[in-house]
């Protein structure tokens, strides 16, 4: 059985600004912003959340299986998919389309100021969750629109527990929406200004969500996360980093810990250990899939840091739904 990954698969144009944003804006002039920052260095790199959580779901030894839609310049990602061993059977291309592509420039404090160029990931919808074989986890990362309000039904429909990933998709949404992936999904992850957001649009609480899910997961960056789950706040710590490098990717990382303990039925506290430490070993690389840890070393870290062990060896799984283990 697999974990069904459907989100984007872009090209991601990395700059870093050596500065502050902070001291290049007026917030007294915001209504007629015109700013331009000087980015002296510059990375194309293989990224979109479908592609960067299965690639981190491969580095933990499962066998994700992406599900997206890419365009005609989509050969040297191809290329590296199969390089690494990642089931390309629902990667789809769309003819006479770029496949996306985000234009993303970080500051040193780690804020990002993002573009993006959606593609053919607006096509997503021809994919179908139903067409994928021996699935039994899935999640919805940010994708066209119209396929992830149709993914989600079809992961409900077919009665395979699934994740909500709104990220930064999730303005597209108006709160009925929103309440109705909610009312769909096992589980929801959203970070700490998407939690806002997303209490705003609905009108329900924290509390509330969570009583609607099997675990509501709240990413608060240096500060860690809190998973909300069985009428209880689990907090996570951020793991030690050997240094701070580059956020982009982080967050689609901590999900494949996420989806990991979920597919093992680890408990909670260790899943969300697993998810951070996963996100603290990708931001020390510049890029989203340039970090390449053995799962012993993992397994180290995991040690280092939280003081028990994990492993990460294949083994036969529990039989039983999955949700009912956590």
């Amino acid at each position: 059985m697999h974990t069904l990954v459907t989100g984007s698969c872009a090209y991601d144009t990395i700059m870093l600004f050596p500065d502050r944003f902070r001291e290049h804006i007026l917030p007294e002039q915001i209504h007629i912003l015109n700013v331009c920052f000087l980015v002296p260095e510059l990375r194309k790199e293989f990224g979109g959340c479908s592609g960067n959580i299965s690639y981190n779901l491969k580095l933990l030894g499962e066998n994700p299986v992406p599900m997206c839609t890419v365009g005609k310049d989509f050969e040297p990602y191809r290329q590296w998919l199969d390089r690494h061993g990642i089931n390309q059977k629902h990667v789809v291309e769309i003819e006479n389309t770029y496949t996306a592509q985000a234009f993303m420039t970080t500051d040193q404090d780690n804020n990002q100021i993002i573009a993006f160029h959606p593609g053919a990931m607006m096509h997503a919808h021809r994919n179908r969750v139903p067409d994928a074989e021996n699935i039994s986890l899935g999640i919805v990362a940010p994708d066209g629109r119209e396929a992830m309000i149709e993914h989600s039904q079809q992961f409900a429909e077919a009665g395979i527990p699934f994740f909500f990933d709104p990220g930064q998709g999730l303005p597209m949404f108006s709160g009925e929406e929103l309440a109705d992936f909610i009312s769909q999904a096992d589980f929801v992850c959203v970070n700490d200004y998407e939690s806002e957001m997303l209490q705003q649009k609905t009108g329900a609480s924290l509390e509330q969500i969570g009583k609607r899910v099997e675990a509501l997961i709240v990413t608060r960056g240096r500060d860690g996360a809190d998973i909300h789950a069985n009428g209880q706040t689990v907090h996570i710590p951020p793991i030690k980093v050997n240094r701070t490098v580059d956020p982009t990717g982080c967050g689609d990382a901590f999900r494949s810990g996420l989806l990991y303990g979920v597919r093992n039925r680890w408990d909670w506290t260790t899943t969300g250990q697993l998810a951070s430490l996963m996100g603290g070993i990708k931001i020390e690389q510049a890029g989203t899939q340039n970090h390449n840890p053995s799962k012993s070393d993992i397994e180290a870290r995991f040690r280092e840091n939280f003081g028990h062990e994990i492993s990460l060896q294949a083994s036969e799984r529990r039989s039983g739904p999955l949700t009912s283990a956590l």
